[in-house]
């Protein structure tokens, strides 16, 4: 699994998750990757993540509360909507078959890098 987030011009950092995730270990990786990511952001910024139970949990929902991170308000079963999967699908579609878990990731990150804005960007 892997986790990545993006502004309407620039890319955040592609992180490997290894195992299952859950509310604690993702408010692991807000706190090491998206916090440093806004820090160099300018104006209001607004956080869209999906309405999976790790992302409204308690724990997570409290971490939001606590935290200076504005978190857009998102309608239930609405993946189509959420433009991170546009980018996963774009990305999926530029990546080989990969021979192996650790290759696959190297290759994601290869990928990921490539693009200095995303992929769907108009």
């Amino acid at each position: 699994m892997v986790w990545g987030c993006f502004t309407w011009d620039s890319l955040g950092p592609l992180v490997r998750v290894e195992g299952i995730i859950n509310s604690q270990r993702y408010i692991d990786i807000l706190n090491a990757h998206l916090i440093p990511f806004m820090e160099g952001l300018e104006g209001k910024i607004e956080f869209q993540q999906d309405n999976a139970s790790v992302h409204k949990s308690k724990l997570t929902m409290a971490f939001f509360e606590d935290s200076d991170i504005n978190l857009m308000q998102w309608p239930g079963q609405s993946p189509d909507l959420n433009p991170i999967e546009h980018l996963w699908d774009e990305l999926e579609r530029h990546i080989r078959q990969p021979t192996s878990e650790k290759k696959l990731a190297e290759i994601l990150q290869e990928e990921w890098k490539k693009s200095q804005t995303p992929y769907f960007k108009i």
